[in-house]
């Protein structure tokens, strides 16, 4: 089975000669797995002792040395990693350290899923992931308890594996600075700094593998925020960066060619636009043309801006930069409906696609690159649908949907985000 080209399934494999020797595929990543197979450091007494009991251990699988054990290893679909987890030890160890992961995702097999983090019709926060190869949802462990019925909280992507919620208000101790993050490598949940000020309802992104959060709201005298902070992950802290130019309540913000642009309401509850150089570390207003006719929501990809354009999400729109205009549209001509349930929660993309994720789970694909050959006409064969939960519907189910849902909504999303591993 080995013999001919038994390394070289592909030509990264060719270099797993040593656990050691694939270093050299997770560039600057420090091997995580548990010591007895990787180079030791230590001197030649406690080499030996590390020796004897590396002779003694069991392989990673029967047969084969544990450099082509992690080849086979690291190709197992991530739905399955739950159960390699629990076979041994070893296997633990080797799926809770970056090693494995850093294998995966520079071997080009790391895959995506989508997390969606919702509010239920009784106030409670849930979450869920989405397989978009198997297509289906899977289970996760429970929000921690301080973010179960929290309000106006931040949630951001860091190094494509760590999923952080930050700030928000709890009802009722009130405005928080807690910040904790959950690891897709290891399915749990961790604690990081707090933030500087206790904020809710404020702007967030990333930028540089940087997490930075702006304005907002604030128990005391001066509600509305000016103030912004980032996050780095390497140091491990938050740092203060300039202050906005004017308080702002955030409702809508998205990082454009390095550029933090947001729209929110000021303290007289005027409509306010500003951006954020980060080279700079600087404000401006701002009111061209992207943003007069911005919408949510709304987000970045492969150098082209896109923003829905109506609630069903089945039509989207593209900011043309020569132009200053939201003057391009792609429209998969097959729309849904107005009801709450139906309307588009969410925009992120996937796998070099975009995906509009809608209130009742259901998730559409578009393949925007291809957007540019078709023409107006045909640009439906664009769409897919990856989730039908909750999408087919009889026209009186639909109907009632639309009247009752624009009065009570059982329950909307709050974030969606992607996460690799």
């Amino acid at each position: 089975m080995w013999k001919n080209g038994e390394r070289n399934s592909t030509s990264a494999d060719a270099g797993l000669k040593t656990v050691a020797g694939a270093k050299k595929f997770v560039s600057g990543t420090k091997i995580c797995i548990q010591p007895d197979i990787r180079p030791s450091i230590h001197p030649t007494r406690q080499k030996a002792a590390r020796g004897e009991r590396v002779r003694n251990q069991s392989p990673l699988l029967p047969g084969l040395p544990d450099d082509l054990a992690i080849a086979c290893l690291i190709r197992v679909p991530r739905v399955e990693h739950r159960k390699l987890r629990l076979v041994c030890k070893r296997w633990y160890r080797l799926l809770a350290g970056n090693f494995f992961y850093s294998l995966r995702k520079n071997l080009g097999i790391a895959e995506e899923w989508i997390y969606v983090i919702k509010r239920d019709r009784d106030g409670k926060i849930s979450w869920h992931a989405f397989d978009p190869i198997y297509q289906l949802w899977q289970p996760l462990p429970p929000v921690p308890g301080e973010y179960a019925e929290a309000l106006g909280f931040g949630c951001a992507v860091l190094s494509g594996c760590h999923l952080y919620l930050f700030g928000g208000k709890d009802p009722i101790k009130g405005s928080m600075r807690r910040v904790i993050f959950y690891s897709a490598r290891t399915n749990k949940w961790h604690r990081a700094p707090d933030m500087l000020r206790r904020r809710h309802f404020f702007g967030s992104c990333v930028i540089n593998n940087c997490l930075y959060v702006a304005g907002g709201e604030s128990e005391g005298a001066h509600r509305f925020l000016r103030s912004a902070e980032v996050y780095d992950p390497n140091k491990n802290r938050w740092s203060f960066i300039a202050d906005m130019s004017t308080a702002m309540v955030p409702f809508i913000g998205v990082v454009y060619e390095g550029r933090w642009f947001l729209k929110g309401l000021g303290p007289h509850r005027q409509v306010l636009s500003e951006v954020y150089h980060p080279e700079t570390d600087s404000w401006y207003p701002v009111y061209n043309g992207m943003v007069a006719g911005w919408r949510n929501p709304s987000t970045a990809l492969n150098g082209q801006l896109y923003a829905l354009d109506c609630k069903d999400g089945c039509k989207l729109r593209v900011f043309d930069e020569a132009s200053d205009s939201w003057s391009k549209h792609i429209d998969s001509k097959m729309h849904l409906g107005s009801s709450r349930a139906l309307e588009a929660a969410a925009l992120v993309p996937l796998n070099g696609k975009l995906c509009i994720i809608r209130n009742n789970m259901s998730i559409s694909m578009v393949d925007v690159s291809k957007a540019d050959d078709a023409n107006g006409a045909a640009t439906e064969h664009l769409w897919e649908t990856i989730a039908g939960k909750g999408q087919f519907k009889t026209f009186v189910t639909n109907l009632w949907s639309s009247i009752a849902g624009r009065s009570r909504l059982k329950s909307h999303i709050l974030h969606c985000q992607v996460l690799q591993a």
